[in-house]
């Protein structure tokens, strides 16, 4: 498509939502509000998609987009460096912006993203409320916050914008409606197109992640925003009830970033990479026994897969006991990755290359491990330990039993 043709769709994209006459004479009249949703995108800070607020004044024809979730990752390597220093501390500031609203589309249709508008069906006095609040946040003295990627984001801000226009209908009508879904089903669904960012997050979020959430907790992500607004009907000061979406129009409609409702069952696939593992470990070890070549790589296998499990286990317990990231707090995941797979690192090639001592240290030092990681299994029969993590034990638990099993095999080297 030429950049001509590009620019006159995007300037329809633009116009086509604004319907509204010549404003009457009652304040907040002359103004249309709507909820732009904005589908995932690629990145892994766009998999939960993004939302904002949409303001025309028919009077003087202003034409902004209001949103937040806003940061600066850094354009330097130190100030990026700094940046993940503090994520990792959980110290996010993060900001509100505002941008022209025809060039809001415009960026978000150039970026592949589908977009959605719903224009909010509110008293005039409600909208002007909240185009005069959106106005007092975009202040610099007040748009900066701590953000929260599942208690306050771009989405639970906007929520909470809309609640205060309705005044607390939202929320009490949201509140109420139970669902099955968790912080955890959303966060699998949505990053599942990324291996990497999905088994971490998955080793990193703890019980907390795990409780079923309510519509209104539900709501922090910008993609069931939306169609939770559908569903809501508001009473006006008169007691007159109609929906709170006046109109719903699907602006641009594009499927490279899609996200599936229900996440993909990744049971299998852990299982069948930590069966894998373990065959090799076995392998490598029987074979040992008699070969250098193969002794050479069930040593290097043995501890690189050490070395990873015991700095899992590093940054799992940092997370709970350091940072102030509640949702990696009481996490189970510290059975699989433990700790004592970073000593039994540091004295694995030791024990493959040397005789006796050091092998029987290590061979203990792999029991445990395997222990400890039974032990996140047989505890599930309590209460308490309900975190849905057995999809990782099915990998992790079969490779800390592959290891014991080679190390068992390949035993000490023997001097003649």
């Amino acid at each position: 498509m030429s950049w001509l043709a590009s620019f006159f769709l995007a300037a329809g994209i633009a116009a086509s939502p604004i319907q509204a006459g010549p404003a009457d004479s009652v304040p907040g009249s002359e103004l249309s509000v709507y909820l732009l949703t904005f589908d995932p995108g690629d990145l892994v800070w766009e998999r939960f998609g993004h939302n904002a607020i949409r303001i025309i004044d028919h009077r003087t024809g202003a034409d902004i987009a209001y949103d937040y979730g806003r940061f600066d990752f850094g354009r330097t390597w130190r100030e990026q460096v700094g940046f993940v220093a503090r994520f990792a501390q959980k110290d996010l500031r993060y900001s509100m912006g505002e941008a022209d609203g025809a060039r809001t589309l415009a960026a978000y249709q150039r970026l592949g993203r589908s977009i959605w508008s719903q224009e909010l069906d509110l008293e005039p006095a409600a909208k002007l409320a909240m185009y005069d609040f959106l106005r007092w946040n975009i202040r610099d003295e007040n748009r900066y916050y701590d953000y929260d990627y599942y208690l306050d984001n771009c989405s639970t801000r906007l929520r909470d914008v809309i609640d205060r226009a309705v005044d607390g209908q939202l929320k009490t009508w949201a509140e109420s409606l139970r669902t099955d879904h968790t912080y955890r089903f959303h966060t699998r669904r949505t990053t599942e197109n990324s291996v990497a960012t999905y088994t971490a997050l998955m080793f990193g979020l703890g019980q907390p992640v795990d409780q079923p959430l309510s519509a209104w907790q539900e709501m922090f992500l910008p993609i069931m925003l939306r169609p939770y607004l559908n569903q809501l009907v508001v009473r006006d000061a008169a007691g007159v009830a109609r929906p709170l979406v006046k109109e719903e129009r699907h602006l641009v409609t594009t499927t490279p970033y899609s996200v599936a409702e229900v996440p993909s069952s990744w049971r299998e696939g852990y299982l069948l990479a930590g069966l894998i593992g373990l065959a090799v470990l076995v392998g490598l070890g029987l074979i040992g026994r008699r070969r250098a070549w193969a002794r050479t790589g069930f040593g290097a296998l043995a501890t690189l897969w050490s070395y990873l499990a015991g700095l899992g286990g590093v940054v799992l317990v940092s997370l709970w006991a350091f940072t102030a990231h509640a949702v990696s707090y009481r996490n189970e995941n510290v059975l699989q990755l433990s700790l004592l797979s970073m000593a039994l690192a540091l004295i694995l090639p030791a024990a493959v290359w040397r005789q006796g001592p050091r092998h029987r240290v290590a061979l203990r030092l792999a029991a445990l491990v395997v222990l400890l990681s039974v032990a996140g299994v047989v505890l599930k029969i309590l209460p308490a330990f309900d975190q849905a993590n057995l999809d990782l034990i099915g990998f992790v638990l079969p490779l800390h039993l592959g290891l014991l099993a080679g190390l068992a095999a390949v035993g000490p080297r023997r001097t003649v």
